[in-house]
């Protein structure tokens, strides 16, 4: 482990800010910013971004495409974002490097731990696209997976309007009560979303702490960072 070494997660989403577009240019913008100010502060930083924006599992289910191939597209999704949120970093004056889980020519390049952990000595940020390159793995456990094959510190959760982990949806329970701390034990037992089982179970046999915040709530990417924001931390 590697102190004040983090891997931010994001949704597809995140990226289009609930415009309703693919992309929105204030949410990468502000993404480039804050990660550019963290920097600042000494923290060595990787990102997986999901591919929601683009192609989600529903959508593969309405046209028919089986599961194996529906995932390949998301990964390849990832990739798409991947690019976006290199753009505009290197838009923001901030060094940066795509590793990908399989070749994908001269855009990125294929991901291995020792190259990556180079590259964020060098003080660049790190984006990881194509998943793990298998089907049936989520963003959620390429997070895992990459945060310890980089040494991480802790994984950062941005959830988008959600300020933490609940007893239960606090969207559509109002007496959904956020936990300040809990274990992954808890997670497991309590059936809670926080990511996904594999992810968790990941995490929780190596030791891989989280952050769950809301990134809806200016500064607070850059806040997670510096371990000033309000969320939930997993132990």
């Amino acid at each position: 482990m590697v102190k004040n070494r983090f891997l931010l997660k994001l949704s597809g989403e995140a990226l289009s800010n609930n415009s309703g577009k693919l992309y929105s240019n204030e949410a990468l913008d502000d993404l480039a910013l804050q990660i550019k100010e963290a920097l600042k502060h000494g923290v060595q930083l990787c990102l997986v971004c999901g591919g929601g924006n683009i192609y989600r599992g529903k959508t593969g289910e309405e046209l028919g495409v089986n599961r194996k191939t529906g995932d390949s597209m998301g990964m390849l999704a990832t990739i798409i974002n991947a690019l976006a949120v290199s753009n505009a970093l290197t838009k923001a004056g901030v060094e940066n490097e795509i590793y990908t889980a399989f070749p994908v020519g001269e855009i990125a390049r294929v991901f291995n731990s020792r190259d990556a952990i180079a590259s964020l000595n060098q003080g660049k940020v790190v984006i990881f696209g194509g998943g793990t390159s298998h089907p049936y793995f989520s963003t959620d456990t390429c997070s895992a997976l990459r945060a310890l094959e980089c040494e991480c510190e802790e994984i950062l959760v941005a959830k988008n309007g959600v300020d933490g982990v609940y007893s239960a949806d606090p969207k559509k329970d109002k007496n959904a009560v956020r936990y300040d701390e809990i274990s992954y034990q808890e997670i497991l037992e309590k059936g809670l979303q926080v990511m996904d089982l594999t992810a968790i179970s990941l995490c929780k046999d190596n030791n891989m702490g989280l952050m769950v915040f809301n990134m809806n709530e200016k500064n607070n990417i850059l806040n997670a960072c510096l371990k000033k924001v309000k969320g939930t931390k997993v132990r």
